[in-house]
């Protein structure tokens, strides 16, 4: 199957043949869905907070938080193509629609507005309320997407500026300045942020980075420690065609695909930071009202740190052999409780030694606290319990293409989800002995995910690896809990920017 040329070009990328030959499996094999047993409901799974819990939480990671590390990790790879797909759509068809409509009666209310009609008057000598008179749409929305103009197609979100305060205007990497001064600063006032990047965009980000990094340093009274990388060329994935053979480029070469966010759990593992806050780049509110935001921060990392801090107590007694029976009881009682682990009826019936080894393995895992919000319609993974092909059942956040909705059953359970993934997470990536837990030995590799695609005319069938917060982490120890919806402001498509929340 595989040539000479084939693997020189795998070595190139750090590939093995035997992962090319298990992805071709996979992928021939199709699409292994989930077995959902039920959705993670208030009370089965999911934590709802009152009033006083809230406060102790966030006393807890106030009083400890300067015994740890903590860095903001953001995701911010791609560009913003698909946040103005009916934009570009309009350059295509000149077909007006409520979108552009929306978009153009609100065009003063954007933070780029000033930006765009600097680069309008440039291109053609008119402002933009002039061109529009003169019906011009056009033009106007050419100057923002296309490389002459402000070339916001192809620029990463993090680039684009999203809020417009008084004196100025922020870009959506600068809420994320402003947001780890707030949470993610450690005992030396030094807030640490890993942003994963395209390769095409690293530089546009330092040299931003670089500009703004002195006066947000003295804005907020702390030094900031930036890093970047990107998705490993050993992460992309191959693809067959129609008749299952490895998809090759005209020119004989092997093709390969980028592997989805799932690629950066090796991102995430080669940081081998403490504790680390996930948040997508474009979750992002203006200063004045992320108080919700950044409080709620403080609450998941604090339940992290406390519940983190009993397993590590237990699994010291647990290491050291000395264990009565009160003990292996109160922690099965923390397992199943505060952990939400589910431990089946017959671990009862082990032995001494067999619980301790049972309880050990279960315990020494890495730890995340996941915010979920009610669901209200937005497309996105949910909460669920979850069987694995072990029987082992376990809470999860499910895409819902790992969902054969073909299967009534599975359907009608996956619609009485009532929370969703806003992808707000606090993970705990050392284990109690104060060493980094290899991140790549807690992915289900069998949840990646199969989609059809064409490339120059020719049918394929891809691989996706398993999503981030999905199967990647599909064996970490997992808690949710509900956060409030304020706290989930996403970006998706360039109007989003007009909602209250971004104003």
């Amino acid at each position: 199957m595989l040539t000479e040329k084939d693997l020189n070009q795998l070595s190139g990328r750090n590939i093995t043949e035997n992962q090319v030959l298990q992805q071709v499996a996979q992928l021939k094999r199709g699409t292994k869905y989930v077995e959902l047993m039920r959705p993670a409901t208030l009370g089965d799974g999911i934590l709802r907070l009152d009033e006083e819990q809230v406060k102790a939480m966030t006393q807890t990671f106030d009083a400890d938080k300067e015994y740890y590390q903590f860095t903001k990790f953001v995701p911010a790879s791609g560009a913003a193509s698909r946040m103005f797909k009916d934009l570009f759509n309009f350059i295509e068809t000149a077909e007006e629609s409520k979108f552009t409509d929306i978009f153009f009666a609100h065009i003063h209310s954007f933070a780029f507005f000033s930006d765009l009609n600097e680069a309008v008057k440039k291109l053609y000598g008119l402002d933009i309320d002039t061109l529009l008179q003169q019906g011009r749409k056009v033009d106007v929305v050419k100057a923002l997407l296309l490389e002459d103009g402000l070339n916001y197609g192809k620029l990463p979100k993090a680039l684009l500026k999203f809020h417009h305060y008084a004196d100025f205007d922020r870009l959506a990497l600068e809420e994320h300045l402003f947001e780890a001064a707030k949470y993610a600063t450690d005992n030396e006032g030094i807030a640490k942020l890993h942003f994963t990047v395209s390769p095409e965009h690293e530089e546009p980000f330092k040299k931003t980075v670089n500009a703004l990094k002195d006066s947000y340093e003295r804005k907020y009274g702390v030094r900031y420690d930036i890093t970047f990388s990107c998705q490993k060329p050993s992460t992309d994935t191959v693809a067959i065609d129609a008749d299952g053979n490895l998809f090759r480029e005209a020119d004989g070469k092997l093709l390969f695909r980028p592997g989805g966010h799932g690629a950066l759990i090796e991102n995430l593992n080669d940081l081998a930071e403490e504790i680390v806050f996930i948040k997508n780049i474009d979750n992002i509110v203006p200063e004045t009202k992320a108080a919700t935001t950044i409080l709620y921060k403080k609450v998941l990392a604090g339940l992290l740190l406390q519940l983190q801090q009993k397993a590590f107590d237990f699994l010291n007694l647990l290491d050291e052999g000395n264990v009565s029976d009160n003990d292996l009881n109160d922690i099965i009682r923390f397992a199943k409780e505060k952990l939400m682990i589910e431990i089946p009826d017959f671990v009862l019936e082990y032995n001494d030694i067999e619980k301790i080894d049972y309880l050990y393995n279960k315990l020494n895992r890495p730890m995340r606290i996941c915010g979920m919000v009610k669901n209200e319609g937005e497309p996105g993974g949910g909460p669920f319990w979850v069987k694995n092909d072990d029987d082992e059942v376990s809470l999860q956040i499910i895409e819902s293409s790992q969902i054969d909705h073909k299967n009534a059953q599975q359907e009608a359970i996956f619609q009485g989800s009532t929370h969703f993934n806003p992808v707000d997470l606090v993970c705990g990536c050392w284990n109690y002995k104060g060493e980094a837990f290899i991140l790549t030995d807690y992915v289900d590799a069998n949840t990646g995910f199969i989609s059809n695609k064409s490339k120059d005319g020719r049918e394929l069938r891809a691989l996706e690896l398993p999503g981030l917060w999905n199967g990647a982490m599909a064996d970490w120890i997992t808690i949710f809990v509900e956060v409030p919806i304020e706290t989930f402001n996403p970006v998706k498509t360039v109007n989003d920017l007009l909602k209250p929340m971004h104003n």
